[in-house]
């Protein structure tokens, strides 16, 4: 067994023992590269601690080792345009230009003031500017995690459309909830995202999680599966239980069970727990084995199917809950059943 932990459940933080998601990788980076790429634009989706972030960083890390790429991180709590301008002047070298010329940035972080007259010192001038200066050099991503649906993202993602119909070469990844996606998407001014191809962060590779599991921890094939199932393949849980297990090891599961219910509970479940309805709390609480038949879910809860549906394509759409043969319901995440029966609905 290593000398360090290898696991980290620190959000936004690429792990030192992840997970690969070879095809998704492989799809974005491809289509960004090709020649003539298909699309500019791709939309990462899933529920908390479902890994949109590492995904979106590993396609980052493996891009920016090309010479003929940029990579530009914007927080999408700040002026995301502005925000876009400085760094990709900084990224083209020509920062003190645009500071010569009067380009300021409060302290906050918003607010960039332009104090000359000439037409390129606003902040859409001095993307055009470098994006033409780039053309056909190099290429710019632009990621920008947990998006949500405000003004900021509205000017800046129908900006994004313009540059595209310029024909810069622009690329942008976005990371988010099922809802925040949603709604960018389904915003009259941003339609042209509908055609903006989606990748949902389902679950992690068990054959995967069972080998890493098995070379940390020097297990068998058998025990390094049984600790895959316990995560159910949910991203955040392979760390959680990785930290868990490399504090108690085999000596004792039940110190290691109570520390990972704790990780999933104060990371991640509270969270989600306060995002959902009544009714979408209520269908949880009543699916308490691996899968339930909806009539009997109905039955517990007193509630017409018609209701029943209704919360049940929310909570599919959420990440929270699947069908995996007709009539039944399952939850997605391990454990929380365990931990959301002891939450107040």
């Amino acid at each position: 067994m290593a000398n360090e932990n290898p696991f980290t459940i620190t959000f936004g933080r690429q792990p030192n023992k992840l997970i690969m998601r070879y095809e998704d990788t492989d799809r974005i980076i491809s289509t960004f590269c090709a020649d003539n790429a298909v699309s500019q634009t791709f939309l990462i989706e899933g529920i908390r601690g479902s890994g949109k972030t590492v995904l979106m960083t590993t396609v980052a890390n493996q891009l920016i080792d090309r010479k003929e790429w940029i990579i530009i991180n914007l927080n999408p709590t700040m002026d995301l345009l502005s925000n876009l301008a400085l760094r990709l002047d900084d990224a083209c070298n020509s920062k003190s230009e645009l500071l010569s010329k009067g380009f300021n940035v409060s302290a906050a972080g918003f607010g960039i003031g332009i104090n000359a007259d000439s037409r390129d010192n606003d902040y859409i001038g001095i993307i055009d500017r470098n994006f033409r200066k780039l053309k056909k050099k190099k290429r710019v991503l632009i990621t920008i995690d947990e998006v949500q649906h405000d003004d900021n993202m509205r000017i800046f993602a129908s900006q994004f459309q313009i540059f595209v119909r310029q024909d810069y070469p622009v690329f942008l990844i976005m990371t988010g909830l099922h809802d925040n996606i949603s709604k960018i998407q389904n915003d009259p001014a941003l339609t042209f995202l509908l055609r903006a191809p989606k990748i949902i962060t389902g679950p992690l590779s068990m054959i995967q999680i069972s080998r890493q599991y098995q070379e940390i921890f020097a297990l068998d094939e058998e025990k390094g599966r049984e600790l895959s199932n316990m995560t159910m393949g949910y991203a955040f849980a392979f760390q959680a239980l990785g930290v868990a297990y490399w504090n108690h090891s085999a000596k004792n599961m039940d110190a290691v069970l109570d520390e990972y219910e704790d990780l999933l509970d104060d990371f991640v479940y509270k969270k989600i727990w306060t995002s959902l309805s009544t009714n979408e709390k209520r269908i949880v609480c009543a699916v308490s084995e691996d899968e339930v038949a909806t009539g009997e879910i109905c039955r517990r809860l007193s509630m017409t199917n018609g209701t029943f549906s209704r919360y049940r394509e929310k909570l599919i759409e959420k990440g929270i809950a699947e069908t995996r043969r007709y009539g039944y319901v399952s939850l997605t995440l391990p454990r929380l059943y365990e931990i959301a029966r002891k939450y107040r609905i």
